[in-house]
């Protein structure tokens, strides 16, 4: 039985696309999961570009319309996922039913053990339709209190329509002391945290050369938590080894604290 997930966020620019590529890299080059990425952002599409799949003369727009299959529409990564674009064309956005995105999970269920939904952000027509069509929903925030208090306020929504939040993806923590603690957050939303993803260069590099940083550096901070999500979403226990410098630092920090 396959899982279908929506990756969610009440605001933009908070790397929502960015976990739904690397999350399925993960899940499909290190678990052998079969996966397939859906563009529910159709009035914005990102997922193909990310990924440096320019050419989609068959997108998620002509299979809403009915002209194509989901099977049609499928192109392969190189992690071994699967994705179904968007059309990056203003003028492919006539004519769908944007309702028909159940229809297409339907269809491709049979096929994988996971479908990732990529949604729109907010809480508009686009990001109710790509939440109607999942079953789970992963929440991403950055640790800041306005994006934070967007998931409190989605959580309501989420309730109406039935779908069960997996929990939280802390995105581009840098440790600020103006940032919200993972405790803070788990006991303000009442949900938990999964992983806490740091705010790293590599993540932005690796957008620019079209390819999931899990893929470009699977040892860095970024990767490893992604990592970990991808286990716990696969039901395995994931052991992060820490790299030398971070158990030197960590050795620091007590000897220091010791000291004073």
């Amino acid at each position: 039985m396959s899982r279908t997930i929506a990756v969610f966020s009440s605001k933009g620019g908070v790397g929502k696309t960015t976990i739904t590529v690397n999350l399925g890299a993960a899940l499909s080059s290190r678990f052998g999961k079969k996966i397939t990425l859906l563009d529910c952002n159709i009035t914005s599409s990102h997922l193909g570009l990310y990924l440096g799949v320019y050419y989609t003369p068959i997108t998620i727009n002509k299979v809403l319309r009915g002209e194509y299959s989901p099977e049609e529409a499928l192109y392969r990564h190189s992690s071994g996922m699967y994705i179904l674009p968007a059309s990056i064309s203003a003028a492919e956005l006539a004519g769908i039913d944007m309702l028909n995105f159940k229809d297409i999970v339907n269809k491709l269920e049979n096929l994988n053990d996971f479908i990732i939904l990529d949604s729109a952000p907010g809480l508009g027509r686009e990001a109710i339709s790509a939440l109607k069509s999942s079953k789970e929903v992963l929440l991403v925030t950055t640790p800041l209190v306005s994006t934070v208090l967007d998931i409190v306020r989605a959580q309501e929504v989420l309730r109406e329509i039935g779908v069960k939040p997996i929990g939280i993806v802390l995105n581009m923590v840098t440790g600020a002391s103006y940032e919200m603690r993972k405790e803070e957050i788990e006991q303000l939303t009442g949900l938990q945290v999964l992983v806490s993803i740091p705010y790293e260069k590599d993540v932005y590099r690796s957008t620019a050369m079209k390819q999931p940083v899990f893929i470009l550096k699977p040892n860095s901070k970024a990767s490893r938590e992604i990592l970990r999500l991808a286990g716990i979403l696969a039901g395995e226990n994931i052991e992060i080894r820490k790299s030398f410098f971070e158990k030197l630092s960590e050795k620091f920090k007590v000897v220091t604290s010791h000291l004073t």
